[in-house]
Formats: structure tokens, sequence, C-alpha cells
């Protein structure tokens, strides 16, 4: 039997959970990696992703309201790795990330969101797993570990990602970092690619490291 552990006040999965959500959330990598691989261009990859994001968002609708295509169809796939506030009532980190998705593309400049969208996916992954595996150092229900192992995470992405230099990705990385620790009542999902890439849109329209 797998033992749950806690996760701040409210979340109890256990760390085997944990490993396969996380695993999931970096499949969506597939979103920047299908972006810039396919060479989409910003309308195409917006209206995409505004599709695939409503489609979640019906699920998740359908989850909350206990409708027939939730508990005949997704509930087997989704409902064994849903967090106990996602239970409550909240949407589920699919939804989050598929919808700002939608945002960030039509927001900022290609490179930009592809960085920014690779940020959370990849630095969260790195401080969920690090922080429950590792984490001892305490604060406001996240872990030092935890927001290193974001950062390291966040250092690779902005090294890889072409079309920015590598002084305005580490600033996105330093700032999506510092903002997937500390909680603004905002889902991480929505506010670190968001802030991140307001970040880096701004140091390059301010010419910040020229």
């Amino acid at each position: 039997m797998n033992k749950t552990v806690t996760v701040g006040a409210d979340e109890h999965i256990s760390f085997k959970q944990e490993l396969i959500r996380k695993a999931t959330h970096m499949g969506a990598l597939v979103i920047p990696a299908g972006y810039y691989f396919l060479g989409l261009e910003r309308n195409t990859a917006f209206l995409i992703m505004l599709v695939i994001g409503l489609g979640m968002l019906i699920i998740d609708i359908a989850r909350m309201r206990g409708w027939w295509l939730w508990r005949k169809v997704f509930y087997y796939v989704i409902g064994p790795v849903i967090r106990k506030h996602e239970k409550d009532g909240d949407f589920i980190g699919a939804t989050y990330i598929l919808l700002t998705s939608c945002l960030t593309i039509f927001l900022y400049q290609k490179p930009i969101a592809i960085a920014a969208l690779s940020f959370i996916i990849v630095g969260d992954s790195f401080a969920a797993v690090i922080g429950r595996k590792y984490g001892r150092i305490k604060f406001s229900n996240k872990s030092l570990e935890g927001s290193l192992g974001c950062l390291l995470g966040t250092m690779i992405v902005a090294t890889l990602t072409p079309g920015i230099s590598l002084s305005v990705g580490l600033l996105g990385a330093v700032v999506a970092t510092l903002v997937e620790a500390w909680p603004f009542g905002v889902d991480d999902n929505v506010s670190v690619p968001l802030l991140s890439g307001l970040a880096m849109h701004m140091a390059i329209i301010l010419k910040i490291f020229s």
C-alpha cells in the first residue's frame, strides 16, 4: 500500500500518484514543442489551443457537475490523480494550463510563449517531485528544495529555448521560480507563464540586457 503524503493543508495524494500526475504534466511539453517544431503561426497555434482548451473546460465542468461524460469516460483517466482542492470545486491543472496556453500564445511573441509555457511545465514538475521527495525547509506550503528544483528546471529551459537571449531567458526562469514559490491566490499554471512571459517581454522591449 502506498503511503499518503501530505502537501500543504489539504493535498493528500501518494508520491506515486504525484509522479504520475507530473509525468502527465510533462507531457504538456507537446504544446510548446509543437508550436516550435511544426512551425505554426501564432494565430494557428492560438486557435488550436483554444479548441483543445475549451474541450478540457467542458470535461472539467462535467467532472464538477457529475455528468455522464465524466462518470463513464474521463473519471478512469483523470480521477485517480485529482487533488483534494480540485475535488472540492476547483478546476484541474490541465484546464488551467491549456486555457493559459491560449492566452500566452495570444499575448507574447513565439519564443517568449514557448519559454513561458515550458517554465511552468518543467519547473513545476521538478519542484513537485523534488519537494515531495527531499523537501525539509518549509515556507508557505512549499519547500526550499522544491523551489531550487524549479529553478533548475526553468534554467534548463532558458538555455534550450531558441529565439531569446540567455540573459532574457534566465530572467524569465527566476521570475517563474519566484511566482511558483509564492502564493498569489492564483493557480500557478496561470500566474507562472503570464508573469514570466511579461518579464521577458518587458526586458526585450526596454532592451534591459542590450
